[in-house]
């Protein structure tokens, strides 16, 4: 692939590790607010996408053309930058995504914060490790 392709992919990982500060910071709050609970909330949500998104450029970077990020994340196992447990969480945090936006509701703001600070933070942080090793390979 060429130079560019390369390029757009560290940038956008320059980016997810920008949101993973952020989504760690909000995650180390004991209680929230509702506008903080929302804030996690969505601070979550762009950091999922770079994640998946970064996944995809390095990926068409290595020749491959995934489009959605299911088909990212499957591909991403296959080539070794997702662990089975890793893969599994990544695609649960997939499926619940609606879930986790509708906050307004008591049980379900719970239920994400939970899920986001216990499950899917920490599987991110696992990704952008990963990746920092890719890229500090190339």
């Amino acid at each position: 692939m060429s130079n560019a392709d390369e390029i757009r992919w560290q940038q956008r990982f320059i980016n997810f590790e920008k949101a993973m500060a952020k989504l760690e910071a909000a995650c180390a709050v004991d209680e929230y607010s509702d506008l903080e609970r929302a804030g996690l909330v969505k601070t979550f949500e762009f950091s999922f996408e770079l994640a998946w998104k970064t996944l995809k450029d390095l990926l068409f970077y290595e020749g491959y053309e995934e489009k959605t990020p299911r088909e990212v994340l499957r591909r991403a196992f296959e080539a070794g930058y997702l662990d089975d447990a890793a893969t599994e969480t990544v695609l649960d945090a997939l499926d619940k995504r609606n879930l986790l936006s509708h906050t307004y509701d008591e049980d379900a703001a719970a239920e994400a914060v939970g899920l986001i600070k216990n499950r899917f933070a920490p599987v991110l942080r696992a990704i952008l490790t990963r990746l920092k090793e890719k890229r500090a390979s190339t």
